[in-house]
């Protein structure tokens, strides 16, 4: 028989999904669609922020009256000395990028949301990427791995980019996608606890 969903995730991207099952939360997954264009001088936190909630609240916004679960929203920004990398709008475009982030460090922004009945919560969690000094012909190579194509600032940590990568200081998870510190918080503050959710599961499988 298939769990009971915990909360809403207001997203289509499997590495959500994933993270959230890695801490013992089943979602259900309601994916949206908001305008993601940034508006005049907006802060890069406030944006990716404003993002999060806009998604979260869609999400709470869809659902069915009789409908009772936490919805989860988020989103991932890739910044550098202040200009916002989202995802390329074509191999070429993705090409520029990484070159961009050869040799230097960036921040990922990854903003969580979680829209009830009763609140709105948010957090975000910042992270700082050393990306070493990449050849012509690795990011040639990289891109033809297709793995660029619909990630913000045109890599994926977890992939094959990940050797690209010289150190991070902050969440993996968060350059992932969805930060697990800042995301346990707030489902807490909502009543869900998954740490007990898997000690839980573990015991039951036992009996």
């Amino acid at each position: 028989m298939a769990e009971s969903a915990q909360i809403i995730l207001a997203s289509a991207s499997p590495r959500r999904r994933e993270l959230l099952q890695q801490i013992g939360i089943t979602s259900r997954v309601q994916a949206v669609d908001i305008d993601e264009s940034r508006n005049p001088d907006e802060p890069v936190i406030a944006f990716v922020e404003r993002l999060a909630m806009d998604k979260a609240q869609r999400g709470f916004d869809s659902l069915k009256n009789d409908e009772d679960l936490p919805v989860l929203g988020s989103d991932t920004i890739v910044e550098i000395e202040g200009t916002v990398l989202g995802k390329p709008e074509d191999r070429e475009h993705a090409k520029e990028i990484l070159m961009l982030l050869s040799g230097r460090v960036h921040q990922v922004h990854t903003s969580v949301a979680i829209v009830t009945g009763e609140s709105k919560l948010i957090d975000t969690s910042s992270t700082h990427v050393h990306f070493k000094t990449l050849e012509a012909d690795e990011i040639d190579s990289y891109i033809d791995t297709g793995e660029a194509d619909d990630k913000a600032g045109a890599y994926a940590i977890q992939g094959i980019a990940a050797q690209f990568v010289k150190n991070i200081n902050g969440s993996y998870s968060g350059v992932m996608g969805l930060p697990l510190y800042e995301t346990v918080k707030l489902l807490k503050q909502c009543g869900i606890r998954p740490l007990e959710l898997v000690v839980h599961k573990i015991k039951n499988n036992k009996e």
